[in-house]
């Protein structure tokens, strides 16, 4: 499975009509958009509004008529104001395996980005028990240290290039390439200095969905 517009692949345009046996994605996509717009007591006019989106687009992605880019996916993620990975979340069929090509992870808008932190999504769990989110982060010389995350579940760092002082609680780790932390990240967490830069690690988090 390639983790990728398929549109830039030339396989398919990303608005065609899906055969109805291959569907199975786009309908739970569908569904979960719907559910989203429905607790959020809009109308399919309105989301499709603040999506940038025709109503006739959202209501075939809604009915899984039609298999939607990355870039649609994410308008309608930003309008709903949900992770792009809840709209995969009642999709039942775990892949054999996910690849993503160098630089295609989907770049995601997360608290650090304000700062500068570059932050790409190279996967995601469609696992109904729990959940797991990969990314790869990057951050310059243009980058800024950001106040600390808190939020659920278990998150693992593994750096693969520059140096770093992160801090978990009232603990900072001194960090460089190959080094790893592991920690529970409902303690307060996030780069305390910015040693070497540029700096990249992997931030890999999982939580047990309700």
């Amino acid at each position: 499975m390639n983790f990728r517009d398929t549109a830039k692949s030339g396989l398919q345009d990303p608005h065609e009509l899906v055969d109805a046996k291959d569907n199975r994605l786009e309908e739970a996509i569908g569904r979960q958009v719907r559910a989203y717009r429905k607790k959020m007591e809009i109308t399919v006019v309105d989301l499709a509004n603040q999506a940038g989106l025709s109503a006739g687009m959202l209501s075939k992605i809604e009915n899984g008529l039609t298999s939607p880019s990355l870039a649609t996916l994410r308008a309608l993620a930003d309008a709903l104001q949900i992770p792009v990975t809840a709209l995969f979340r009642s999709y039942d069929e775990v892949s054999d395996a996910l690849h993503v090509k160098a630089g295609e992870g989907l770049k995601i808008e997360r608290r650090g980005t304000r700062a500068g932190h570059q932050y790409q999504l190279l996967g995601h769990s469609t696992h109904p028990a729990l959940a797991v989110e990969p990314y790869l982060i990057t951050i310059t010389e243009e980058s800024d240290v950001f106040p600390r995350f808190q939020h659920s579940g278990l998150e693992f760092l593994y750096i693969l290039e520059g140096a770093v002082k992160y801090r978990h609680g009232d603990s900072v780790y001194e960090l460089e390439a190959g080094d790893s932390l592991f920690f529970d990240a409902d303690k307060p967490h996030g780069p305390e200095q910015l040693v070497r830069l540029p700096l990249r690690f992997l931030s890999i988090i999982s939580w047990t969905r309700n």
